[in-house]
């Protein structure tokens, strides 16, 4: 049995957080005296200690104890085997990245145990941190810093000619090109993360995150059929790993479906057995999304949208095609609104559509200027005037093909002089 082990198990019966001053004991104890297969089995205990630390802090939001617990983790893990050290240190790090607010200190205490691995020469351990710190870089919106990261990290990894992490990069890279609007980039990234991992066995969840960037992307592109596909098979891979993210994926799912107007196959798949259990506010938000669609009302979509706003506007994917949705709808409505006048106030139109003025005169002067209808907004008096749509005068274009003809005949008749002669 090690020196710590009746420390450890003190500190186990108490529980925490009456257990924390024994797991710390176990944590600091000076192992100098201590003989090799002694060490090992005090490492052991440490480890266990460092990791029930680590979870309690997070679940406490208690993130500066984490931080010191990292730095602590570093010293004590140093004599370890680099394996074994690089498992407690990510595992202390995704515990920091669960508390909310903590983006600052975990990019501080990444970076900080990125420079601990270049000076201990770990460099599996460098790249692994690397990696979490390029997504700590998209969830916090540093898009240009996490380009560069991306870079240096794609070359270092294609000398090594490490697939796995060639995937994770290159996954990471096309969501970062998604998030700054450069969708050639992103398609460009994820074929590559694609080709990669046919060459080596990908796990479930790598499978699942890939296929749901093939769906975004796939959506942005207005395939919206192919994007299903795609969302379904990351949605299965996420629910038989019980991952959280399959909520989010449903949503995706639910979404796409509207975007065809297919609102009877919302119903229907809220009705699967495998679907049923991720009720909440975020799928809520779909049904309620796909009525006010299949109802064609704006006032409907207006009420979705202040009951539900941080599911609809919180996520940009979504917020994306919610706005791209209501924007045809509205433009829809107006165009069937308008259709029996010539001259109509502006004011009438907002009443029989339930917006404010403002709002129908800004997408009539868009309308205009896209030529969706021939028009002129009088804003003095408030009114709108509808042209019909202008008819092409052919008379040119036939004139044009009479010259064409009549120069192929004297074309034809000059060659038939010229043989005569």
């Amino acid at each position: 049995m090690s020196s710590t082990r009746p420390v450890l198990r003190e500190a186990e019966s108490l529980g925490l957080p009456a257990g924390e001053s024994k797991y710390l004991e176990v944590v600091n104890y000076n192992v100098s005296n201590e003989s090799a297969s002694a060490k090992e089995k005090i490492a052991q205990d440490q480890e266990v200690a460092l990791l029930a630390l680590g979870a309690f802090y997070s679940s406490n939001g208690n993130k500066e104890a984490l931080e010191q617990l990292v730095a602590t983790a570093r010293q004590v893990t140093g004599e370890y085997a680099k394996s074994k050290s690089a498992k407690i240190i990510k595992a202390l790090v995704d515990d920091m990245a669960a508390i909310d607010g903590s983006s600052d200190l975990l990019i501080k205490t990444i970076e900080d145990c990125i420079d601990w691995a270049v000076s201990s020469n770990r460099s599996f351990l460098r790249q692994s941190l690397q990696i979490r710190l390029l997504d700590v870089y998209y969830n916090t919106k540093k898009y240009q810093v996490a380009v560069e990261l991306a870079s240096n990290l794609l070359t270092e990894l294609k000398k090594l000619d490490d697939k796995m992490m060639l995937v994770e990069v290159q996954l990471q890279e096309a969501r970062v090109f998604h998030a700054l609007r450069n969708l050639a980039k992103a398609r460009a990234s994820l074929t590559s993360a694609r080709v990669s991992a046919n060459a080596v066995y990908t796990p479930t969840l790598m499978q699942a995150r890939l296929d749901m960037m093939s769906g975004v992307l796939q959506a942005e592109e207005g395939d919206y059929k192919t994007a299903f596909s795609y969302f379904y098979e990351s949605f299965e891979g996420y629910s038989s790993l019980n991952d959280r993210t399959a909520v989010q994926v449903l949503k995706y799912l639910l979404l796409v479906k509207v975007m065809l107007n297919l609102n009877d196959d919302v119903e229907q798949l809220m009705h699967h057995k495998a679907i049923k259990q991720y009720h909440g506010r975020d799928i809520d938000a779909m049904v309620a999304m796909s009525h006010a669609n299949s109802n064609r009302s704006l006032k409907d979509f207006e009420s979705v949208l202040k009951s539900y706003n941080s599911e609809l506007s919180d996520d940009p994917f979504v917020r994306s095609h919610f706005a791209v949705l209501y924007d045809k709808m509205f433009q829809e409505n107006l165009m069937k609104v308008i259709e029996p006048y010539s001259c109509v106030e502006i004011s009438h139109l907002s009443r029989l559509l339930g917006l404010d003025s403002s709002q129908v005169e800004g997408k009539l002067s868009q309308m205009i200027l896209d030529k969706v209808f021939n028009g002129i907004l009088d804003q003095g008096k408030g009114w709108l005037y509808i042209y019909p749509a202008p008819q092409a005068d052919k008379t040119y274009e036939m004139g044009l093909e009479t010259i064409k003809q009549m120069s192929a005949v004297v074309d034809t008749l000059y060659e038939k002089a010229a043989a005569i002669n």
